[in-house]
């Protein structure tokens, strides 16, 4: 295993920063990026690699690379339309430790043969599919990394629904990295959620007043939701305020109870809290509680992405208190949401104590049953934060 396939195989979702001046889609983005300086910020910041791109249509050269590999010890992405062996020779002494490979350009027999050459040059590779029938040939190439590009590089056009859906249709065997049109924490988690082990990020990051900041932030956990929201304002005042999830209770009896899940942006995730079976109301996930005699709903609910189990919300009791409640989240295994009795007050010791993936809070939050208070939402997600 190389070392961009070693960075990428960490635990937890890992980050590939991009540098690029320019796109075909988007113009100019940051004239003038120092690629050293860059690179140097984003290993500061915690990316697992760098992607670097040498191709003069996004204003860059190799010289790009070489001076990213002077300034950074993290794994270099040579990001390019390569086509021969001369090009991977080429990227691996510019200082690479990988090189893109798009199938769109490449039929079977040159993407094998490019494969073959990398291993010899000890070159990992990320091999990038756009589409379902792509995304077989990688795995008959058996492409030990797979990049599911969301850019339709024809239109430009991105599809997050359809890259999801094959980040979800992946082999699990490969690591999968989810690529474009990633520009808020959630847009990342949702693709972690599908089965992604990294997300390659470049023009949230070129926009960016600070591009290593905006890396961080993407790749920070835990995720904040806000849940309990009934009213348009509240869901406003959470998006204003930072959240990553906006949490809609459909479940009958609860004195939260919302007519729908409400829109919400596309850098946020709306979450329909349900109990028993899911209503098929369109949500991005589902918290799914079981059904308890003479309560609202069970304990602790599955959260679902696509019908699927994705993370465990660990909850107290409905009316009840649970002085363990923390200790019992903390030792549990997997992806946890933690959820009951959660505030600004309280958020960030629970935080500390329990390091989980994601936070929810509800009633703390409120003024009155389903009604929110703008400054308890604000203090709450910048308490979390």
């Amino acid at each position: 295993m190389g070392r961009f396939r070693d960075a990428l195989s960490a635990s937890g979702l890992q980050g590939i920063a991009e540098v690029k001046r320019r796109s075909p889609s988007a113009g100019e983005l940051r004239v003038g990026a120092d690629p050293a300086e860059l690179a140097a910020s984003y290993q500061r910041a915690g990316a697992a690699a760098v992607s670097i791109l040498v191709d003069a249509r996004f204003g860059g050269s190799w010289d790009d690379l070489r001076a990213a590999r002077s300034a950074a010890s993290l794994p270099l992405l040579a990001k390019g339309f390569f086509s021969t062996d001369v090009d991977l020779r080429v990227a691996r002494e510019a200082g690479a430790d990988a090189a893109l490979l798009i199938l769109r350009d490449l039929d079977d027999k040159t993407a094998r043969g490019l494969l073959a050459v990398a291993a010899d040059l000890g070159l990992d590779t990320l091999v990038e599919a756009h589409d379902a029938e792509e995304l077989a040939r990688a795995a008959r190439l058996d492409a030990p990394v797979i990049g599911i590009n969301a850019r339709d590089l024809a239109t430009f056009a991105i599809d997050r629904r359809a890259q999801l859906w094959l980040v979800a249709s992946s082999p699990r065997d490969r690591i999968i990295v989810a690529e474009s049109g990633i520009e808020s924490r959630a847009q990342g988690a949702v693709a972690e959620l599908a089965g992604a082990d990294a997300i390659l990020v470049g023009s949230a990051l070129m926009r960016a007043s600070d591009p290593a900041q905006k890396l961080s932030e993407l790749l920070s956990r835990p995720l904040v939701k806000v849940c309990g929201l009934t009213r348009v304002e509240d869901v406003a005042a959470a998006v204003e305020a930072g959240a990553d999830m906006a949490g809609f209770v459909l479940a009958e009896g609860s004195p939260r109870r919302a007519s729908g899940v409400l829109q919400v942006p596309d850098t946020m995730l709306a979450v329909a809290v349900e109990v028993g079976e899911p209503s098929g109301e369109e949500a991005d996930l589902v918290q799914l509680y079981p059904h308890e005699e003479g309560k609202v709903r069970g304990r602790d609910a599955a959260l679902l992405l696509d019908g699927r189990e994705v993370a465990k919300v660990l909850d107290l009791p409905w009316g009840e208190n649970d002085p363990a409640h923390l200790e019992r989240a903390r030792t549990a295994k997997g992806r946890i949401m933690l959820a009951g009795g959660l505030g600004p007050d309280n958020v960030r010791a629970a935080i500390d104590a329990v390091r989980p993936w994601a936070v929810d809070a509800s009633s703390a939050l409120e003024s009155a049953p389903g009604v929110k208070d703008h400054d308890l939402i604000r203090c709450y997600v910048m308490a979390a934060r």
